[in-house]
């Protein structure tokens, strides 16, 4: 039998093209890259028997987040959820939410599926297509409570630091998809991209930081295996949340 088991990946959200240098955020960015990794045998028989009720279909057309979660609820975004550790864990200690997850990475959404039977998860559902198509198309503006982009891919070289996810262009549009008192949340490990993301939310006239500086980290975000080898080889981790005013 294969084992059900996967490595912990960061979020790993960004665009395979590179990009030009004197471009921000170009227009062809996408949220993720595709990486290599095989689908095990319980992430997908999980996709066969799970997928159909907690998978949606992309449509260029707004989301009817009713319809899609059986409920009115709170909406949260996230970006990228890799394995589903951390995605899991918060839906439970927060079942008064609806959190609609985007990730394109196979084994990432059949682990997060399996994760969910196991633990009779009925707030989740996923999109397995780039965020930000989800955004721009799926999500109306003042629709979500709250946004969460956790680990994404740092772009540890400078010439590629302009493939980065969380640039002023995304971040306006997020920030409109929020309602009023809505947040944004992102936690990095790596000190440079905790740098610029600071600097990119502080810069927006519609974010007010909850923190002076970086904020503690919120008792419903974990620690994720990913995360814990960082702390144990000394690499902090920095977590950001803003909320619109």
């Amino acid at each position: 039998m294969v084992p059900d088991t996967a490595p912990d990946a960061a979020t790993h959200q960004q665009s395979n093209a590179a990009a030009p240098a004197d471009v921000a955020h170009p227009k062809a960015i996408k949220s993720y890259v595709l990486r290599a990794g095989r689908v095990t045998t319980g992430q997908a028989k999980a996709l066969e028997t799970l997928g159909p009720r907690f998978v949606l279909d992309y449509a260029a057309q707004p989301l009817d987040a009713a319809a899609a979660f059986g409920r009115t609820a709170p909406l949260i975004l996230e970006i990228g959820f890799g394995m589903g550790d951390a995605t899991a864990h918060i839906a439970q200690v927060r079942p008064e939410d609806n959190f609609l997850c985007c990730e394109v990475h196979e084994p990432g959404v059949g682990a997060l599926l399996k994760r969910v039977g196991e633990g009779h998860i009925e707030n989740i559902r996923i999109l397995q297509h780039d965020a930000v198509e989800v955004v721009d198309n799926m999500l109306p503006e003042g629709t979500l409570d709250g946004v969460h982009i956790f680990f994404p891919d740092p772009w540890h070289k400078k010439r590629h630091n302009k493939r980065r996810l969380i640039q002023a262009p995304l971040v306006a549009k997020l920030v409109s998809r929020l309602k009023p008192g809505g947040y944004i949340h992102c936690a990095t490990d790596w000190e440079p991209y905790a740098e610029q993301i600071l600097e990119v939310l502080s810069a927006d006239p519609h974010l007010a930081n909850t923190a002076e500086g970086y904020a503690p980290q919120p008792a419903y975000r974990p620690l994720t295996k990913f995360e814990n080898r960082g702390l144990r080889l000394g690499h902090g981790v920095w977590d950001l949340v803003f909320q619109r005013r």
